[in-house]
């Protein structure tokens, strides 16, 4: 009787001792709040299904190479069709037809591949896409958001070219090199610079921001932000403070008209001149 009670005892003192504990180390333990449930958003839903690609094995060769750019600088490439082409009318005729479009959305996707390195496939891409489009970016070719290759016909834009944001580009234009040198060989084009059809812009040389080049012209050297270019080769013609409108082509100055008007009025008041002096000396 006596050894029963005892052991009853220390099994009391033993459960005492491991409920006190117990709580000591309940209350040593950091406190956790409970984490707000993540908004339901299109962003966050992409996030995290980033994570999930990214965090498993078999998706991780997927989730490196061939991540689609951006969602909102696709979204800007295809909004800016709106704002800068009066022939827009509804987005499944811009989504469907508009070459400039389709062949920026090929370029990105294989700029990303060329980026990390990615043998072949780069140039595959590049080439169905010149072939569907009549387009032909390089994969190396760096394009900012917003870019609208208007029409597109011809235009080509060479590996290490530059094109800055919501610049516009017409058809039949190049953004190519001079020759057969090595590294940064061809131009950087800034923000908001309008390239006229048929425009050739060439070497490693530098366009500032809100720059207009006119249709035809040829620039081979450097020209400074806010300008107005046209000629061949590519002549500063003004220069404004303003940024330049965009679809205004048939206001640019000729200067080769300006030229030959300034040579007849010349003439003209040089047959003057002689005419006075021959009848002066009647």
């Amino acid at each position: 009787m006596t050894t029963l009670l005892t052991d009853n005892t220390c099994t009391l003192a033993n459960t005492s001792h491991n409920s006190t504990l117990k709580k000591c180390q309940d209350n040593l333990k950091p406190q956790v709040t409970p984490k707000p449930e993540a908004e339901f958003s299109p962003e966050n839903i992409i996030l995290e299904f980033g994570r999930e690609l990214s965090s498993s094995g078999c998706h991780r060769f997927w989730y490196k190479y061939f991540t689609f750019p951006k969602i909102s600088t696709l979204l800007k490439d295809f909004q800016i069709i709106f704002e800068r082409d009066p022939a827009a009318r509804n987005w499944m005729e811009v989504l469907f037809c508009y070459p400039g479009l389709h062949a920026l959305l090929l370029h990105r996707l294989s700029h990303k591949l060329y980026s990390q390195r990615v043998p072949l496939i780069p140039r595959l891409i590049s080439h169905l896409g010149r072939f569907f489009t009549g387009i032909e970016i390089h994969p190396g070719a760096e394009i900012g958001q917003g870019v609208f290759i208007d029409h597109g016909m011809g235009v080509v834009i060479g590996e290490t070219a530059i094109v800055g944001d919501y610049s516009l580009i017409y058809q039949g234009v190049t953004l190519g090199g001079t020759g057969k040198e090595t590294g940064k060989r061809h131009p950087t084009i800034g923000k908001n610079v309008v390239v006229g059809a048929g425009a050739k812009v060439l070497g490693n040389i530098n366009i500032g921001d809100n720059v207009r080049i006119g249709a035809g012209s040829i620039v081979l050297r450097h020209v400074p932000s806010d300008c107005t270019v046209v000629g061949i080769p590519g002549k500063v013609v003004s220069k404004s403070g303003q940024r330049a409108e965009v679809l205004e082509h048939g206001k640019l100055p000729d200067t080769e008209a300006t030229v030959i008007r300034a040579l007849v009025d010349r003439i003209e008041q040089l047959e003057e001149k002689l005419q006075t002096i021959m009848s002066d000396t009647r």
